[in-house]
């Protein structure tokens, strides 16, 4: 697998989850990476992606203030820190690579253009 995601989990309104995506068996410096989330009966839609070369970042409206964006490059894993969840938070979220800047990949990423997809972890927010 390509990439694995881990760090997903259960908590209440207001609290934080540390999601982690770690890169195996392919070149990641060329690639942005981005999580993207699917919940239940919705489209999967892009939360925040990072360009591994330089680590400029790019949020969707619904990740902005409130989620973190980082990798590792030592590691070759990215983060999602989430802050101040809420109920509409939960979702399957993946970690995906294309080679795309960060914008166009959270833009494009559900529709195509992506490499590598994981295959997910599941949050859960409940009120």
């Amino acid at each position: 697998e390509q990439l694995v995601e881990s760090g997903g989990g259960s908590v209440q309104a207001g609290g934080s989850l540390r999601l982690s995506c770690e890169a195996s068996e392919f070149s990641a410096s060329f690639y942005s990476f981005g999580w993207f989330r699917q919940a239940p009966g919705k489209d999967r839609e892009g939360v925040a992606c990072i360009k591994n070369s330089d680590g400029s970042t790019y949020y969707l409206d619904i990740a902005e203030g409130r989620f973190n964006i980082s990798r590792d490059n030592a590691k070759n894993t990215v983060y999602l820190q989430m802050s101040n969840l809420i109920p509409e938070d939960t979702a399957v979220y993946h970690c995906a690579a294309g080679p795309l800047p960060a914008k166009a990949l959270c833009h494009l990423g559900p529709s195509g253009l992506i490499d590598y997809w994981g295959k997910g972890t599941q949050v859960t927010v409940s009120s």
